[in-house]
């Protein structure tokens, strides 16, 4: 059974519990989390759950009617999100929206094999390194690997890259070694998967733990598998889908891509898949890769080598590097349309200072989109009031790439307009990149300027250059000349686009400030529709690396937030329910429709923090668990600060 603490629980309250379950003969884990604690009960059902409930700390108790107990769905409903922190102090998350692609040799051969295939992966876009330094193989006369050799190594490439690695354990005599040299995560292999002794030690060393499926387990002996690592004390478990044996013989082994959506319904663990064993034939490894993907899994967990004819393990099946790169821009180019973002491990902070592209001056970087002279370079200017450099970018997208991958401390991230409306590319990005935070807001007066070559005037324009928004907020001033509309990715570019083509009839909607930076003359100001015209623009951070202090003498006063709600009636309704009992003002509602899940939405709201009461963690946590209770999915996008005012340009 679940025992769902409250968040008044004192540690008094949680001792009583356990000594109690443990006369009852249960065995408990207690398992902090964000929002709230559990604690696990196994154990044979001699007693009545409503007891527990009686206890003071008790918010409910939820029995388990499933044999794996701590694996399932009834014992934890929202997905499990495993952390790993590698060398340069960065947290790599599987789980949730995410992809990961865990790459290497079947097996660890010699030092410059290693750093070879590392050094690959890694710049292909890799997050983990895998490895074997102990091979169960089915000859006694096959390559056994270097063992302990192998685990040095391993681990000494993975750091020289940033890599956590990963290694299968075929004994627990090994245990000792691969904690001594500092294994990130252990793999069983799917000879071991119902070696439950090995289970029981793994569990209780509580390394992380990759698992994968036997070549004959059903879906719930796998997970039965699990049950023996969590309940022997393993927090971090995920479960590898490695193809089972069936009587088609085209390929080594079937891979069940269904068992995917199957776990879903079944347990919160994270799932990741390796199409090398399954398929075991190189060229149809990446096709199965993607499937993979599309399907639903959490990563991949693929063989790479750089000279597979000669491998001493498994070299029909390993991926040579550049058909391991291709895979990994074909994942990229996939995650958008699942709504994921794909893990990139951070830069080394020692190669980062000498990039000609990154701030060797000490200041904060803020990555931006467009060029010089867009708006969205002024926000940067106006927040950080010129102490920060603004880094541009080629899209909205790649501001959130630019902030995960160590490139930019902050990104500023246009998110409404008070004209044009919002920027769904953006709440969108918000949604995808899950390791990224809003720390920070700002309103910007947008006060657009007809800008032309020199000579131009209104009656020689015939066309017109801007982004989307800008045209939005122009509609009178473009109707009444019927210009023909061009789009560029920002103002500013527009404003270069003009420049560029240095002709009479052509004009870019912009600020005022870029007709300077691109020889352009001003022909009218003022020209938008309204002059209340603002854009809203929030200041994003990684969640996984420490930021840069800044201290603008403010309290939070916003909070940000997405959720979605079932599929039926009073759903929202219920969820608004919610701020009104809590006396939250909402500032702010939008809907987003959930790709690949029709009649499914994300609702993003703000809320203002209006007294000091609201403005505590604790009062913050009160209302998302009680948001939780009503919703399938409630995340928290950032508590943060931002000004009342708004900024003039």
């Amino acid at each position: 059974m679940v025992i769902v603490l409250k968040n008044t629980a004192t540690e008094e309250d949680k001792r009583k519990i356990k000594e109690f379950l443990a006369q009852k003969n249960f065995k408990t884990n207690e398992l902090p989390g964000e929002e709230e604690t559990i604690i696990a009960a196994v154990g044979k059902m001699g007693m009545d759950p409503h007891d527990l409930a009686l206890f003071a700390g008790v918010e409910r108790v939820i029995p388990i009617s499933k044999p794996y107990k701590m694996a399932s769905r009834e014992f934890k409903k929202d997905d499990t999100v495993i952390q790993l922190q590698n060398n340069r102090s960065q947290i790599i998350r599987i789980g949730g929206q995410r992809i990961v692609s865990i790459a290497g040799p079947c097996a660890i051969e010699n030092e410059q094999q290693m750093n070879d295939i590392a050094k690959a992966v890694a710049a292909s876009g890799a997050c983990m390194l895998r490895g074997g330094a102990y091979k169960p193989r089915t000859s006694p006369y096959a390559f056994q690997g270097l063992g302990e050799e192998g685990l040095v190594l391993l681990k000494k490439y993975g750091d020289k890259y940033g890599l956590p690695v990963v290694t299968e354990c075929v004994s627990q005599d090994h245990l000792p070694l691969m904690k001594k040299h500092g294994i990130d995560m252990i793999q069983i292999g799917a000879r071991n998967m119902q070696n439950f002794e090995l289970l029981k030690k793994v569990g209780e060393m509580k390394f992380p733990v990759m698992l994968k499926r036997g070549l004959c387990a059903t879906i719930e002996e796998w997970l039965m598998s699990a049950e023996y690592l969590l309940s022997s004390g393993a927090e971090q478990v995920i479960l590898c889908e490695r193809g089972i044996r069936t009587y088609e013989k085209a390929t080594r082994n079937t891979l069940d891509l269904s068992a995917i959506p199957v776990l879903r319904t079944m347990t919160h663990l994270p799932i990741i898949v390796d199409p090398s064993h399954a398929v075991g034939v190189r060229d149809k490894v990446s096709p199965m890769a993607l499937a993979a993907v599309a399907a639903g899994a959490d990563g991949i967990i693929v063989e790479v080598h750089n000279n597979p004819e000669k491998a001493l393990s498994d070299g029909p099946q390993a991926l040579l590097p550049e058909m391991f790169d291709k895979l990994m821009h074909d994942i990229e180019a996939m995650s958008p349309v699942l709504g994921k973002s794909v893990v990139h491990i951070r830069p080394d902070v020692n190669v980062l200072e000498k990039k000609s592209d990154k701030s060797v001056s000490g200041k904060i970087v803020c990555a931006y989109n467009g060029i010089r002279g867009t708006y969205a370079e002024q926000a940067v200017n106006r927040y950080f009031d010129g102490e920060a450099e603004a880094k541009s970018v080629p899209s909205f997208k790649e501001i959130f790439k630019a902030v995960m991958n160590g490139d930019a401390d902050y990104g500023m991230v246009p998110i409404e307009n008070s004209l044009g409306g919002s920027v769904y590319d953006n709440y969108d990005n918000l949604t995808r990149f899950e390791d990224v935070s809003i720390v920070g807001a700002l309103s910007l007066r947008i006060q657009h300027a007809l800008l032309a070559p020199k000579g131009a005037t209104i009656h020689t324009i015939k066309r017109v250059y801007s982004h989307p928004q800008g045209f939005a907020q122009c509609v009178k001033m473009i109707e009444d000349h019927k210009w023909e509309k061009i789009t560029a990715s920002s103002t500013a570019t527009a404003a270069k686009m003009v420049s560029d083509a240095c002709s009479k009839e052509n004009a870019a909607i912009a600020s005022a400030i870029t007709a300077k930076y691109y020889n352009l003359e001003i022909l009218q100001e003022d020209i938008q529709d309204d002059p209340r015209d603002y854009t809203r623009f929030v200041v994003i951070a990684a969640n996984h690396v420490q930021q840069k202090s800044l201290d603008f003498g403010k309290s939070p006063n916003v909070i940000s937030f997405v959720f979605c709600t079932e599929n039926e009636t009073g759903a929202l309704y219920n969820a608004l329910g919610v701020f009104q009992r809590n006396k939250l003002n909402l500032t702010r509602l939008e809907s987003r429709p959930i790709k690949g899940q029709p009649w499914h939405y994300w609702f993003y709201a703000d809320a203002s923090l209006e007294n000091d009461e609201q403005k505590t963690n604790k009062y913050v946590q009160s209302v998302i668990n009680e948001l939780k209770s009503v919703s399938e999915h409630v995340r928290v996008l950032g508590v943060y600060s931002e000004a009342e005012q708004m900024i003039k340009n």
